[in-house]
């Protein structure tokens, strides 16, 4: 299973989804591989933090535009359960590469209008990736949602012509998202009982739904 965050804006939670995903799957039990493809190195820096407090954490190693190569991440993939691709914002190259391998690419969005208008970039990206590989899936991650305002209250409508499907899951805007990474934790293990794991567990639960969906679609073909 491999899961890409892609997304040419910046700004938008792709390392904050990414990393509460790979975290809750190691939580879960299950071997992952995160893969910080972002020259900003922000995964990687959290699981050096995560050893020197002597927390567990996934396997985190840094890629770049080769990934998609065969001696790459098609390989290393293979020895583990799920992996999980941060990509860097305005990063082509490396979108489209960590596209050509994904079974599921996760588009995270703002919840307003205009972070809705400006995923047009993106959605060309990854409509020319759907289009030459029939077999991958796609959705829009609503993030940094806050509830009981009129913005989050439209954040699906503001969305419905992306042309993606929009996933059940969001992630609200919570300080535990900003808190956790400091910690060396994911955010669904930093706050456990708060509504922050609440909405990691249910977006990990819908990702590997529609993952292991398309893998068996691959079987199938």
């Amino acid at each position: 299973m491999i899961l890409a965050f892609v997304g040419q804006k910046g700004g938008c939670g792709k390392t904050t989804a990414a990393l509460a995903v790979a975290a809750e799957l190691h939580a879960r039990g299950r071997k992952v591989l995160l893969v910080d493809a972002d020259a900003q190195g922000s995964c990687r820096t959290w699981a050096e933090v995560a050893a020197e407090v002597g927390h567990q954490a996934p396997t985190v190693v840094g890629m770049g535009a080769d990934l998609d190569k065969p001696h790459q991440l098609p390989t290393l993939a293979r020895t583990y359960d799920a992996t999980v691709i941060d990509c860097p914002p305005r990063g082509l190259a490396v979108q489209t590469a960590a596209l050509r391998v994904a079974d599921l690419a996760v588009v995270p969005c703002g919840p307003s209008a205009v972070d809705a208008w400006a995923l047009g970039e993106t959605l060309e990206l990854v409509q020319a990736a759907l289009n030459t590989r029939p077999e991958l899936k796609a959705a829009v991650l609503i993030t940094r949602k806050v509830a009981r305002t009129a913005i989050g209250k439209g954040a699906r409508e503001a969305l419905a012509s992306s042309g993606l499907p929009i996933l059940a899951a969001e992630l609200g805007y919570r300080v535990a998202f900003q808190e956790a990474p400091a910690a060396g934790l994911g955010p669904a293990q930093y706050a456990p009982n708060d509504p922050t794991a609440q909405e990691v567990r249910a977006l990990t639960d819908e990702l590997v739904h529609l993952a292991e969906q398309t893998r068996k679609g691959k079987r199938h073909a």
